[in-house]
């Protein structure tokens, strides 16, 4: 199969090339021998990334912290069940799925992958395959952030920073849904991006006045640093910061800050398909790339708006 690996960490992108590797299904055959118990064989039809994977320590080792390079980014997926190992369930062959794979195992930047079934829901007819790939990180992150451990209720205000963002615009959209008041911040050119998303204000982070927003009971926070400090004093009292930047410099004075690690979940997965279905949330996608121009896209010459897909099967 064509994958697309990394091959030394000091390298960055330049270690990126696109190789042959042996495709799984056909090295394990059918019965996957040697395979997790749990796992399945997906035919990639459409792959997602993020773009500081190489910085992450889960890339380059595996559960048990053995080095294993060269390994295979990208962790979104939407694609069809080729081969079940013993011990998968709720899958079957043939069928249409989308999640995310593990941290420490090859990824989906290639023809085939081998996941736990466990992080894969069925993927409705209706729903495209580069859709699935942009919907699974991006709305899972904004589900947990907002709902598992920001425990947003209706009427809550929720501030949502790099609300015209991939996973911001998510975010944006679930909380309005959920019957937040949602503000959300970035650049004065994402404004009408963020307001289209379901934004009912928007903060210009280089012209206008944080502060000004007031109390909010959630801030959503994907851009840490200095706005992250300075929105803890904007949380009333009992509200929270959830951020995916890691751990917050800064902690509100009267109420809770999280930083996770988003999961795949099926039951989640299956709510995100739903909505899409209904059009009550949206993807916001960017570019759409074949497999043989990841590498470039993976390190692209100019800011890209949007999540970008690569499109493995035409």
């Amino acid at each position: 199969m064509k994958a697309i690996v990394v091959t030394n960490r000091s390298a960055g992108t330049a270690g990126m090339k696109l190789v042959e590797r042996p495709d799984p299904d056909a090295a394990r055959l059918a019965s996957l021998e040697g395979a997790n118990y749990g796992d399945v064989v997906v035919e990639v039809h459409a792959s997602g990334f993020t773009g500081n994977e190489l910085e992450w320590p889960s890339t380059w080792i595996d559960r048990l912290g053995r080095d294993r390079t060269p390994s295979i980014p990208g962790h979104e997926v939407a694609g069809v069940v080729t081969a079940l190992s013993y011990g998968a369930t709720g899958l079957s062959v043939g069928q249409r799925v989308f999640g995310l794979t593990d941290w420490t195992r090859d990824g989906t930047l290639a023809e085939y992958a081998v996941v736990e079934a466990r992080n894969l829901a069925p993927l409705p007819d209706d729903i495209d395959f580069t859709v699935g790939a942009g919907v699974a990180m991006t709305g899972l992150t904004a589900w947990q952030g907002l709902f598992e451990h920001g425990h947003l209720q209706a009427g809550q205000n929720v501030l949502v920073h790099g609300a015209a963002g991939a996973v911001g615009s998510m975010a944006t959209q679930l909380a309005r849904e959920a019957g937040a008041h949602v503000i959300g911040t970035g650049r004065a050119i994402g404004r009408q991006t963020a307001l289209d998303f379901g934004a009912h204000e928007f903060v210009d982070l280089d012209s206008d006045t944080l502060e000004d927003v007031g109390g909010v009971d959630l801030v959503f926070d994907v851009l840490g640093g200095d706005i992250q400090k300075r929105s803890t004093g904007l949380i009333r009292a009992g509200g929270t910061l959830v951020t995916v930047t890691g751990p917050p410099e800064a902690r509100p004075a009267d109420g809770l800050a999280i930083d996770f690690v988003v999961v795949s979940d099926r039951s989640q997965l299956n709510e995100i398909a739903q909505r899409v279905r209904d059009g009550r949330v949206r993807t916001n996608i960017g570019t759409v790339a074949a497999l043989d121009d990841a590498v470039a896209a993976f390190n692209p010459t100019e800011r890209i708006k949007g999540k970008t897909i690569i499109r493995v099967r035409p």
